[in-house]
């Protein structure tokens, strides 16, 4: 096949996309050389590589908030995850950067979360200190699944939490504000679905500056980011808005992601994650045996307890409860809340 459909995509960039954005054709390309695509850019390769991963796949049955809950319209990672992009892409597009950049970029930045959200997460990083999902979905992509990504989607995967340098591309910090707004939004949401949160209980700043309801709040965080970020060479906001969104991150923490389920929860999640990971470390984490339908291909030549990490912190929701299960004999007290 020709290859002018990708290369026509190629000069189209530099007609349409704004001259601060990431033209593929400028990529400072793979770990790994290989011939280019004759339809796809680099960065539509990207993004299908991370959508047909098994990692993305599991984000479906993955704790964003609420730990498997009985209602079926709470989020999980999946779905944030696709409400992450969906923002993003729409501050591209205003901002005339690259969208194929932006989408990869939003499509795997949580690839390597824990199961139990926050909480597994926190877990994990005590039996493991250093472990932060962020690099843990670089890992994914670059040694479980080896998808040899762009430099700049890594980039911008790796760069995604605000506790990491701020990305290279403007379209990677456009990715790291996304998935900020995203997540207050819908786990307030949530939260107030849930009947652990009425929304007059929301600190004033959500009320005064960012507004009175879902859709609003979404529609003046976007709408401010894209006004503050039409000029220079940085992605930002407002410092009025900017520092409401981080009140009521705050507040979130504290009311909704840290204390999310009583005592026997917490203490549930704690001891099947670290039961996992202790009898894992001792007796080594299967490949593609052992667990299905949980594969993962984790290298030999790393030590027993970065093996244990990686197949525990990639394990669902459910496929944890069932290891656990298999491992002890029974769940324990508490696990009632979660199934």
């Amino acid at each position: 096949m020709d290859a002018g459909y990708r290369e026509r995509t190629e000069r189209v960039e530099f007609e349409v996309l704004s001259s601060r954005a990431q033209p593929v054709s400028r990529s400072r390309g793979r770990a790994v050389a290989e011939p280019e695509d004759d339809i796809r850019t680099a960065y539509q390769r990207d993004r299908d590589r991370i959508v047909h991963s098994k990692a993305f796949r599991r984000l479906a049955h993955k704790t964003q908030v609420f730990l498997a809950p009985e209602g079926d319209h709470y989020r999980v990672r999946l779905t944030h995850t696709l409400e992450v992009t969906q923002v993003a892409r729409t501050i591209a597009r205003a901002l005339r950067l690259n969208e194929d950049l932006v989408e990869a970029i939003c499509l795997g930045h949580d690839l390597g979360h824990t199961p139990f959200g926050h909480q597994g997460e926190h877990i994990v990083a005590q039996f493991h200190p250093g472990f932060r999902h962020n690099l843990q979905s670089v890992r994914i992509v670059e040694v479980l699944e080896r998808l040899n990504l762009t430099w700049e989607v890594r980039d911008g995967i790796a760069n995604h939490t605000w506790s990491m340098q701020m990305p290279d591309s403007l379209e990677g910090q456009i990715a790291r504000y996304a998935d900020r707004i995203a997540y207050i939004n819908h786990d307030i949401d949530d939260a107030i679905r849930a009947g652990i949160l009425a929304e007059n209980e929301l600190p004033d700043e959500a009320f005064d500056v960012l507004g009175d309801s879902h859709s609003r709040r979404i529609h003046r965080m976007v709408a401010d980011l894209i006004d503050a970020s039409a000029e220079g060479d940085a992605i930002s906001m407002s410092t009025e808005v900017f520092d409401a969104m981080g009140v009521t991150r705050d507040f979130l923490f504290e009311h909704v992601y840290l204390g999310r389920g009583g005592p026997p929860t917490q203490e549930a999640v704690e001891l099947i994650v670290l039961k996992l990971l202790e009898y894992f470390e001792k007796n080594g984490a299967p490949n593609d045996e052992g667990f299905a339908p949980f594969e993962m291909e984790i290298p030999g030549d790393v030590d027993e307890r970065v093996r244990a990490v990686d197949y525990v912190a990639g394990m669902t929701d459910r496929f944890a409860l069932r290891a656990y299960e298999s491992v002890v004999g029974e769940l324990p007290p508490g696990v009632g809340v979660l199934e």
